[in-house]
C-alpha cells in the first residue's frame, strides 16, 4: 500500500490523498491523534481495540465504521468499545456507503451518531467534502441496530431474486424487514425514527437492492441452489450478514422480539433448513395487522 499508494486488494481503483500516510505499527498510526476511525469487521472489533488501547492518549476520541452484534455476546461495538476502553468519547459511522462508489468521488451521504454532540460535529465536518456529506445525531443504538440488522435482510433479499422471485417480493422483504429492525431497536431503547434515516431504510434498501452488496450476492447464490460453502467461496470477503444472523436471532429470543425473516434467514444458514421451506413458512404465517 504505501508503494502503490492505494489498497490493491480491496479497492485498487481509488489513490489514497496526499495526506493519507500508512503506518506499519499501531503505535505510530496513534502517535499524538487526536482521534482514531476503526473499520474492521464486526468479529474483529473487540481485538483490534485490545490491540489499541495500550496506544491510545489520555484524550484520544474513538469512532469505528464497523456494524454488527458480536456473535459471542449479543453486545453492539459501541457497548463493546465501553467494556475494553471504558468511558471515552465514541461515535459510529453508518449509513449507505459502498466504498467503491465513496473512492471514485461519488454523492454519498451519512451519519456520524455520538452522545458526544461536539464529537459527532467534529468528525462530521472532518469527513465531509464536495462529494461526501455527514450529518449528525445521538442514537447511537438506533444506528447500531440499523447496521446490524440490515445485512441479514439483505440476504433475504437475494435469496428471494436468485429464486427469480419479482419486485414485489423484494420490497415486501425490504419493508417487512424494516419493520423487524424498528422492533428490535425500540426494544433495546433506539429511538423510532432513527430507523426512517440514512443509517435505517436507507442502508437497508442499497444493501438489499445493489449487487454491490456481498450479502446480497451471498442471498443471490444461495436462492440458485448453491451451497453455503459455494456461495462463500465466490464472495472473496467477510459476508457480515452470516455471522449477523446468528447474533439478531440470540438477541431477539433473549429479548421476546418477534423477526420471522430474520429468524427463517437464520434457520436457513445455521440449521440447514431449505431455502424453500423458509418462504414457504414465512408466507403461511397467520394473518394480522401490519402495525404490530
Amino acid at each position: 500500500m504505501r508503494r502503490a499508494r492505494r489498497n490493491q486488494r480491496y479497492l485498487p481503483d481509488a489513490d489514497f490523498p496526499p495526506g493519507l500516510q500508512v503506518a506499519q505499527h499501531l503505535a505510530g498510526a496513534l502517535e499524538k491523534a487526536r482521534d482514531a476511525l476503526i473499520a474492521v469487521p464486526s468479529h474483529a472489533f473487540r481485538e483490534t481495540l485490545q490491540s489499541l488501547e495500550p496506544h491510545l492518549g489520555a484524550g484520544t476520541r474513538i469512532a469505528w465504521a464497523t456494524k454488527g452484534f458480536e456473535a459471542a455476546t449479543g453486545l453492539l461495538p459501541h457497548q463493546v468499545a465501553r467494556q475494553v476502553l471504558g468511558a471515552r468519547p465514541g461515535a459510529v459511522l453508518s449509513g449507505p456507503t459502498f466504498a467503491r462508489e465513496v473512492g471514485a468521488g461519488l454523492p454519498t451521504a451519512m451519519t456520524v451518531a455520538s452522545q458526544d454532540e461536539r464529537f459527532a460535529k467534529e468528525l462530521a465536518l472532518c469527513l465531509s467534502g464536495p462529494n461526501f456529506r455527514a450529518y449528525t445525531q445521538s442514537d447511537i443504538m438506533g444506528v447500531e441496530v440499523g447496521g446490524a440488522v440490515k445485512n441479514v435482510i439483505a440476504i433475504g433479499s437475494g435469496i428471494a431474486d436468485g429464486m427469480g422471485f419479482g419486485a414485489n417480493t423484494r420490497v415486501a422483504l425490504i419493508t417487512r424487514g424494516l419493520a423487524e429492525m424498528m422492533r428490535l431497536g425500540v426494544k433495546l431503547g433506539a429511538l423510532r425514527d432513527t430507523f426512517m434515516g440514512l443509517a435505517g431504510l436507507g442502508d437497508l434498501v442499497l444493501t438489499c437492492t445493489d449487487d454491490q452488496s456481498r450479502n446480497r450476492r451471498f442471498g443471490i447464490a444461495l436462492g440458485r441452489g448453491q451451497s453455503m460453502e459455494e456461495a462463500q467461496g465466490g464472495i472473496h470477503q467477510v459476508v457480515e450478514g452470516l455471522h449477523a444472523a446468528r447474533a439478531v436471532h440470540e438477541v431477539a429470543r433473549r429479548l421476546s422480539v418477534n423477526m420471522p425473516i430474520c429468524q427463517e434467514i437464520y434457520r436457513v444458514m445455521h440449521e440447514g433448513k431449505p431455502v424453500r421451506a423458509a418462504v414457504q413458512a414465512l408466507m403461511e404465517r397467520e394473518v394480522r395487522s401490519e402495525t404490530e
